[in-house]
């Protein structure tokens, strides 16, 4: 059974936009599906498939998907509190302060999922950006009212992670691989290649992305080609990105990006690689 679902945060580098041109690059057959960056899950929620594993570092994101799962109504009842009462900025950071703390004492629950959910909608940009020390640290975006989450959407995703094979993982995007095998399809989703030296955004954990896991994610796409497994990688058309994999099949898409604060430098060039 197929549920309207979509992301339930905004999230950098989402593929909301991409998803038309995603599925025409999928194979049409294929056993479990892999998304190693999860991220806002734009393409999960999309195809839905019914046996998946999905995984990402951010230990908050991890948690709120699995408290979509187990606690939905506790969310949602937490989310609708928050949003009963005006948001201005020092109630903004009253919230952050929150969940910082949630953060400091590891208390991976429906409340911290929640408060991430919430905060999503209020910060600058969506964006989800941390300190050194791990803690959130995204300002207010002047959101004065609104709603911040679509209750069907969040039970239809509730349902959709309950009723099929979803295997939630947390951890390093080579490890949530380990039990790839042939005929299966992996989207890799992770932080873009910067397309300059100063453009280097990869705070969505405090270790960051380096051009270390960049070549180990080039290794990777390789050794899961040489199994037989289905691969698809986005990534910023840069020089780098078309040498770490030249050998296959690289289709350059035209992007709109929504996190520079320049409106004028919001548009860019992507690639999606695959192995077929």
């Amino acid at each position: 059974m197929q549920y309207l679902t979509k992301p339930f945060v905004k999230w950098v580098g989402g593929k909301k936009q991409l998803l038309e041109k995603l599925r025409s690059c999928m194979p049409k057959d294929y056993n479990r599906y892999y998304e190693p960056f999860i991220g806002g899950g734009a393409l999960l929620f999309n195809i839905q498939p019914k046996d998946a594993v999905i995984n990402d570092t951010n230990s908050q994101l991890i948690n709120v998907y699995n408290q979509l799962k187990i606690n939905i109504e506790d969310v949602i009842k937490t989310v609708n509190t928050l949003d009963g009462k005006i948001c201005d900025e020092d109630y903004y950071l009253e919230i952050r302060d929150r969940y910082n703390s949630k953060i400091n004492s590891k208390e991976l629950d429906a409340e911290c999922a929640s408060l991430m959910i919430w905060l999503n909608k209020h910060c600058f940009n969506g964006l989800y950006r941390v300190n050194s020390k791990g803690l959130f640290n995204v300002p207010y975006n002047n959101k004065v009212d609104g709603v911040s989450i679509d209750e069907c959407n969040l039970r239809n995703i509730s349902n959709y992670l309950n009723l099929n094979n979803i295997d939630i993982r947390e951890g390093d995007f080579e490890d949530a691989c380990n039990d790839v095998k042939k005929g299966d399809f992996v989207y890799f989703d992770s932080p873009y290649v910067p397309e300059s030296k100063t453009a280097n955004f990869t705070d969505y954990t405090k270790d960051g992305f380096t051009l270390n896991d960049h070549k180990r994610l080039a290794s990777l796409f390789c050794s899961l080609d040489k199994i037989g497994a289905f691969v698809v990688l986005s990534n910023n058309d840069v020089q780098l990105v078309h040498e770490m994999y030249e050998q296959y099949n690289i289709i350059p898409v035209d992007v709109r990006r929504s996190v520079n604060s320049d409106a004028s430098k919001r548009k860019g060039k992507e690639v999606i690689i695959k192995n077929f």
